[in-house]
């Protein structure tokens, strides 16, 4: 990006991305006084731990192993018998115990204590070692757990603030805080961390179409891998050939429209020899492909799917759109250096097009990396 974001627009962009819209206007205060992203992460990552410390951490469960006097859960029989255990009046059972040191718990402490080193604001890390002590007296002790132990840690629908307090952890390790930039002190972010926006950027404009359309009766399924309309390939074809998938699938019963979005974090126009501004050929290309590729008498939806190539304004803002073999190709911008209001505004601008579709079958959004 050309021009730093204001760190007001990273956490909607934030929010969006991480589905936790609710919090939009509860941090208004902690969002306008930050110096930059750290120091951001660290006041809202401090008052929402802060928060749930007063409602007693979640707990949860973790297998052990031990030769106890008494039967407790399971008896390990094979041990038992093996090591003649019962000679000696002692039993090896298998059993869960009941902990606060749960990988969600060490997140946090682990996310803490990085912010702590991070953070230019004495207080702000001073309070970050505070809250990570907390956790250690409350007994989370492990180590940072890898995403793979995160993986079957499933947040319920009741549990908000945890949901907030891990994806605000998740966001200081997920090569989004950079500790070389600790000492900075600025009101927007800086272009080095243009992999961070790329991503947000895909994933809250996935998650703003959800839940403008799925209110309408939308029904959101996880993306799928399209085919090629191959009849015929040389025997080393399917290995080089490029694949294409899609992120989000949104069906709407008894309808005919299709809609092909394609994200792309960088400026919509080129320059050639003959013309300042034009749009990028390749972008362009693969839309179409997107689009022709797919093409099936028995589908009457694909013949006429529409596509729209979605970036970040740059230069001036743009909305165009065109009509190429039955199949209509819009080019879209949208702020993301105004003020939130008007950020709030393109967001959802997107797809005002979308909330028009009385008719529409299913809506595919092409996220590439």
């Amino acid at each position: 990006m050309a021009e730093p974001i204001p760190l007001r627009n990273v956490w909607l962009l934030f929010l969006y991305a991480a589905d936790l819209v609710q919090f939009r206007d509860r941090f208004d205060h902690q969002v306008e006084t930050a110096r930059d992203l750290p120091d951001l992460v660290a006041r809202l990552l401090t008052q929402v731990v802060d928060e749930r410390l007063r409602r007693n951490l979640s707990r949860g469960y973790r297998p052990r192993a031990a030769t106890l006097s008494r039967v407790r859960g399971r008896i390990d029989m094979l041990e038992t018998v093996t090591s003649r255990l019962m000679d000696r009046g002692r039993i090896a059972c298998r059993f869960e115990d009941h902990t606060m040191d749960t990988p969600r718990n060490r997140l946090v402490r682990a996310a803490l204590d990085r912010l702590a080193m991070s953070v230019a604001d004495d207080l702000v890390a001073h309070r970050c070692r505070q809250l990570s002590g907390d956790f250690k007296r409350q007994g989370v002790l492990g180590p940072r757990p890898s995403w793979a132990d995160l993986a079957p840690d499933q947040i319920g629908r009741n549990e908000s603030a945890d949901r907030l307090m891990v994806a605000l952890s998740r966001m200081v390790f997920d090569v989004i805080i950079p500790t070389e930039d600790a000492g900075i002190s600025t009101g927007t972010l800086p272009n080095t961390t243009d992999r961070l926006i790329r991503r947000l950027f895909e994933r809250a404009v996935g998650n703003a179409l959800r839940l403008e359309l799925q209110p309408m009766g939308w029904i959101v399924s996880p993306g799928s891998r399209l085919k090629w309309p191959i009849v015929g390939a040389s025997p080393g074809m399917a290995a080089i050939l490029p694949g294409m998938q899609t992120d989000i699938e949104l069906n709407h019963l008894g309808s005919g429209r299709r809609v092909v979005i394609d994200t792309k974090f960088t400026a919509i126009f080129t320059s050639s020899v003959y013309r300042e501004h034009i749009l990028k050929s390749g972008y362009l290309y693969q839309l179409y492909s997107y689009l022709r590729t797919q093409e099936l008498q028995e589908d009457p939806a694909s013949l006429t799917a529409e596509g729209m190539l979605l970036h970040p304004q740059t230069g001036g803002s743009v909305d165009e759109e065109m009509i190429v073999q039955g199949h209509k190709l819009r080019f879209k911008t949208i702020d993301l250096t105004g003020d939130s209001a008007s950020f709030e505004r393109h967001l959802r601008g997107a797809i005002e097009g979308a909330k028009d579709m009385g008719a529409v079958d299913r809506l595919h959004i092409y996220l590439d990396h």
